[in-house]
């Protein structure tokens, strides 16, 4: 492995991540005219850090004896950065949560903070956000926003320049089971195309909720996290704080957007055609989960008489969006539910977004593989001797790509019961445990039982475990876990 290579591209996005989080912080708390020297001086230490080894990894580029030669990375250099970026980024961006006085995190809560951001969970042990310094507030939805995109995607887009090609960071960062199909030739132009459209949807949603009745402030932060599928909010009511059906459709129709394989934005933006979204099997596959389990929750929600058919419709709606996608916006305590629904919201809650989308989960692609499989099995119990492929889009999957989902699912499962095990040897009850697990390995965010407000109450232990857990789920389990492997490190 080139660790030379490896810690100046670290190094970089690190640096990227620096401009990126912690100065637009520092403008807006300036702009707000907020004087807390404390939390400024917190952003600038960050900074100061984030600049330190991004110049350091300049340096190890410039005294290199192999500056000028082009290397494309290799495997398991992928894994390496892909795994080291997230991990070293959320420890640096706890930096400002563990140093503003106006938080008073422990570094375990800071860690989890800065965790769940940058996975886009949402979990938060942060209460009293009204009262937050704006500079925190727009901190914390950069976080989610940089992590919605992966900045090792975005990075990419720059390494050819650096002598490095970036398609092994792409493949091993890039949600969803079938990695190697690119939008363009050139996986440099794939990060850009992909850069484009997500700050396009960004800049989209913001200008949508502000006509629906947002502050411009508001409009900016929530437009971050909607499109990121984060769920990080301004406000400790959440969505649930305005008051208003607008902006919950606006909400809704964009957690839907961004839940969706961006490739096929990108289609749709270069051939200014819909009907792409119809023709594609995973989203139709998606866009059909979400309007059954739309109609069940608001027929369930309607029948039970907790709200009239207008509420149930727009609240039944929202909170079925924002859970199945991920999001974690939230305008009702859902906890308080029918048992019945919020068990509905977790389960499909696992099924996710699509690949390649911002959303958590396991990926809409790789349940409709299995659905498949099985409608395949249960035909071949009747005509045994038949030949009947898998097909996805009019083309066959390979017995390699099916063999890789059935392993994804099993270790995925694996390692939610074990974490949900280790919750309950800790002391928490069953539906806690559960429920924050399943939260964060989903990269969901709220929970029920103890953690359906927040994750303050919790230890520790557990808050660094469920970190670990949303690192898991947004790595998709096989990039973090291969790197525990003795043939991972094997030449």
């Amino acid at each position: 492995m080139r660790f030379g290579v490896i810690g100046r591209i670290l190094g970089i996005m690190i640096g990227l991540f620096s401009i990126a989080s912690f100065i637009p912080a520092i403008l807006v708390a300036e702009l707000y005219n907020e004087k807390h020297d404390a939390l400024t001086l917190s952003f600038i230490i960050s900074a100061l850090v984030g600049t330190l080894v991004f110049l350091g990894a300049a340096l190890i580029r410039y005294v290199s004896q192999d500056q000028g030669r082009r290397y494309e990375l290799r495997v398991r250099d992928g894994f390496i950065i892909t795994a080291l970026f997230w991990f070293t980024l959320s420890m640096l961006g706890s930096l400002p949560f563990f140093l503003s006085n106006q938080l008073q995190l422990s570094p375990a809560e800071a860690i989890f903070e800065s965790f769940s951001g940058l996975t886009t969970t949402g979990a938060t042990v942060i209460s009293g956000l009204d009262e937050l310094p704006h500079g925190i507030l727009i901190y914390r939805q950069l976080l989610q926003w940089i992590g919605g995109i992966g900045i090792i995607v975005i990075a990419v887009a720059v390494l050819p320049a650096l002598g490095v090609g970036g398609l092994q960071l792409y493949k091993s960062e890039t949600p969803g089971p079938i990695k190697d199909s690119k939008l363009t030739p050139r996986i440099a132009e794939t990060a850009k195309s992909m850069a484009s459209i997500y700050l396009g949807l960004t800049v989209a949603c913001m200008i949508s909720y502000y006509i629906a009745g947002m502050g411009g402030f508001d409009a900016l932060a929530h437009a971050l996290s909607t499109t990121a599928i984060g769920g990080f909010s301004t406000h400790d009511a959440s969505m649930g704080y305005f008051e208003s059906d607008s902006i919950l459709w606006v909400a809704t129709v964009f957690m839907v957007l961004s839940g969706l394989n961006f490739a096929l934005h990108f289609i749709t933006w270069q051939q200014t055609s819909i009907r792409h979204y119809f023709q594609d099997s995973e989203a139709k596959f998606y866009l059909s989960l979400l309007f059954i389990g739309a109609t069940i929750t608001v027929l369930y929600l309607w029948s039970k008489g907790i709200f009239d058919f207008e509420e149930s419709l727009v609240h039944g709606t929202f909170m079925l969006v924002s859970i199945a996608t991920t999001t974690g916006f939230a305008t009702q305590d859902f906890s308080q539910w029918p048992l019945f629904l919020p068990f509905l919201l977790f389960f499909m809650a696992f099924i996710g977004g699509c690949s390649g989308s911002t959303g958590g989960g396991m990926k809409v692609m790789r349940w409709l593989l299995l659905a498949r499989q099985g409608q395949r099995e249960l035909y071949r119990l009747v005509h045994p001797n038949a030949v009947r492929h898998v097909k996805m889009n009019n083309r066959v999957v390979s017995t390699r790509v099916l063999e890789s989902v059935w392993g994804f699912v099993a270790i995925y499962m694996l390692a939610f019961v074990l974490s949900w095990l280790a919750l309950l040897a800790m002391g928490y009850d069953f539906l806690t445990s559960f429920s924050a697990v399943a939260a964060c390995i989903n990269n969901l965010g709220p929970g029920l039982g103890d953690v359906a407000m927040n994750y303050q109450g919790l230890g520790e232990g557990a808050k660094l475990l469920l970190s670990f857990t949303m690192l898991l789920g947004r790595l998709e389990v096989f990039t973090l876990l291969v790197l525990f492997t003795r043939t991972f490190w094997r030449d």
